[in-house]
């Protein structure tokens, strides 16, 4: 007995495009400057002292990086403090970000996001996929379904094969 079947693909058929937040990853190391270093007893940033390492330190190791600038100690730290590690890395870094590690990648995602053109999804039914290799912020989710509400058809969150429904368009 001879059984033939056709396989009909319904994930190909559905008109669904695929958003892969992944592709919106920002290349490039990450390396995060924790101002608690220069603190006098993990406690108080004494400007004279701080200054003086800012003058004699070796800035060009954050060639080409993304550096986030944090404290991780509970000390209140000046913002002109920020501002002068900002200001050496600037020649250097790739980016320069406050904040942790967190904070960076969510800004980074955000700023490629910013600068994407997203009219090619104009009228189109859209899956924003939810798994993957590349971790991908919450932030990023929002910020792509902020973009995408008032030009897509729907827009859902997940795998074609397996969505949850975020927006439809009442046509």
């Amino acid at each position: 007995m001879e059984i033939q079947e056709n396989f009909v693909n319904k994930v190909a058929q559905s008109g669904l495009v695929t958003l892969d937040p992944a592709d919106f990853y920002p290349a490039g190391e990450r390396v995060i400057y924790d101002i608690k270093e220069n603190l006098f007893h993990g406690l108080i940033l004494r400007e004279k002292d701080f200054r003086e390492f800012v003058k004699g330190h070796d800035w060009s190791q954050y060639q080409d990086k993304i550096v986030g600038i944090t404290c991780t100690a509970d000390a209140i730290v000046p913002a002109w403090a920020y501002m002068l590690l900002a200001n050496r890395l600037a020649p250097y870094a790739k980016e320069v970000v406050f904040g942790d590690a967190d904070v960076v990648e969510a800004k980074l995602f955000e700023k490629q996001i910013d600068k994407f053109d997203f009219e090619q999804y104009r009228d189109q039914r859209i899956v924003i996929k939810g798994c993957g290799d590349t971790p991908v912020p919450v932030d990023a989710y929002v910020a792509l379904t902020s973009k995408l509400t008032p030009i897509a058809k729907s827009l859902m969150f997940g795998e074609p094969c397996s969505t949850v429904p975020i927006y439809k368009r009442k046509d």
